[in-house]
């Protein structure tokens, strides 16, 4: 098992996937027609919130910044390239003492993309305005009104 991989519980009592704590990779591509399009995983139904719309993420290693582990676990579980976007911000999510880094990107081409581990149910370019209406993995959906705004900034 990768060193940072095991469960964490925070200053709050909850349970959490990522010894070092987690990051995950919000990445855009704007269209040339201006349709924003987000990098999405439907979680397959075994793992954790299983069935739910999230990031390409996960756990940190124990020497990784945020921007790595989002980077490495998007190779992981979608074979996105390295090189393939360029890093435009962060959100932590702090829970005292484990947190959830999103790490915000944007692509220049909407670079395909397949499931590349039984994580996934499937790996897609969804439209911004359609994230909403899906189904949330619950810590991104707590979190999407901010990571929104960051996306619109």
């Amino acid at each position: 098992m990768p060193p940072g991989d095991g469960w964490a519980y925070c200053a709050l009592g909850h349970k959490h996937w990522g010894l070092f704590g987690a990051a995950g990779l919000l990445l855009r591509h704007r269209a040339p027609d201006g349709t924003d399009w987000l990098l999405m995983q439907h979680r397959s139904w075994w793992s954790h919130h299983g069935g739910t719309w999230g990031l390409l993420g996960g756990a940190r290693m124990p020497s990784e910044t945020a921007e790595q582990a989002a980077g490495r676990e998007a190779w992981e579980e979608a074979a996105l390239p390295e090189g393939s976007f360029e890093v435009t911000g962060t959100y932590v999510d702090d829970h005292g003492g484990w947190s959830y880094v999103t790490v915000v990107g944007e692509a220049a081409e909407m670079v395909p993309v397949e499931a590349a581990t039984s994580e996934s149910k499937a790996v897609e370019w969804v439209r911004l305005d359609r994230v909403p209406g899906l189904e949330l993995h619950p810590g991104f959906a707590a979190t999407w009104p901010t990571v929104a705004e960051l996306l619109a900034s």
